[in-house]
């Protein structure tokens, strides 16, 4: 796998602490349960965070941040004896990630530099928990400007008789634990359902549009035929089915009648940025939960 020496801080990175997410159906004795497990490790918890979406028979949520000398050495013993003692009895999904590790993201993009560059920029800067190890373009366009921050760069051109090829080539880059998170920047091309099934890593895409509105191509094009007052941005996790992945984070502006299409195109590359920064900060921080085709953002 690539080598990232685009790395985040984050600021004061948190050592020997872990963050704990769990879903499951709702019932007394849950917290009890999982701070009872905790409280007997000796971990001290930080920060605490719980939703449900309805206290008879909804769906519950927590998000922990603890505190345990050595952590990151026993979390495979830890998650083996919380799935056993606590998670299994429940019927629970739950993650227990080192919150001192930064995610290792890759990145994909087509010739739109925005919010590549923002991205690339941000976690330079520490504002980003996470290292970007790869950009992988079906364009060679960006490689210089990649360059500068020391990341590789992999062209892999992509057409309608060579995509299965080039999706093969993408999964040996990307594919086998290589990275907690890939990052749709401005990526042209609508990923597979074979290649969504073999990759084994969640996919976050900004869509320059206020989903549902507008899905697919030319939705700025579209804004303005229809006359819109907002137009906005959204970052989802990708599914097989194009732009109804669970929605993380949305932001809009508004505009009239007298901006062009390449105003509203101009205007949007603004909130496309910020709002796939949060999404990719949120999802970093081990901040979202996702149920069915929606999210529980902490």
């Amino acid at each position: 796998m690539a080598t990232s020496t685009t790395a985040g801080t984050a600021g004061q990175r948190n050592h020997d602490t872990a963050r704990l997410l769990v879903s499951c159906a709702d019932g007394p004795g849950i917290v009890a349960a999982v701070t009872t497990f905790l409280a007997d490790r000796g971990a001290n918890i930080i920060t605490s965070d719980q939703y449900s979406t309805d206290p008879e028979g909804g769906r519950f949520f927590l998000r922990l941040e603890f505190h345990l000398p050595g952590v990151g050495d026993a979390l495979g013993e830890l998650r083996e004896a919380f799935d056993r003692e606590v998670a299994q009895p429940r019927g629970m999904r739950f993650h227990i990630n080192d919150a001192s590790r930064p995610k290792r993201v890759a990145i994909m993009v087509s010739r739109y530099d925005h919010c590549l560059l923002d991205l690339l920029w941000r976690a330079r800067r520490g504002e980003l928990d996470m290292a970007i190890g790869l950009v992988v373009s079906n364009w060679p366009d960006l490689a210089a400007e990649v360059d500068r921050f020391d990341v590789p760069y992999e062209h892999v051109p992509v057409t309608r008789d060579t995509k299965p090829q080039a999706e093969a080539h993408e999964l040996e880059l990307m594919g086998g634990g290589a990275f907690d998170l890939i990052v749709l920047a401005r990526y042209m091309q609508v990923l597979s359902a074979d290649f969504l099934d073999r990759i084994g890593t969640p996919i976050i895409n900004i869509h320059h549009s206020f989903l549902p509105a507008f899905a697919g191509a030319g939705p700025y094009e579209r804004a303005k035929e229809r006359g819109v007052k907002l137009i906005g941005a959204t970052a989802h996790y990708v599914t097989e089915d194009l732009d109804e992945g669970p929605i993380i984070e949305q932001d809009v502006i508004r505009v009239n009648h007298r901006h062009t299409v390449e105003e509203l195109t101009r205007m949007g590359a603004d909130i496309e940025r910020t709002v796939l920064a949060r999404a990719v900060q949120w999802h970093c921080e081990d901040r979202i939960l996702v149920h069915g085709n929606s999210t529980v953002v902490f």
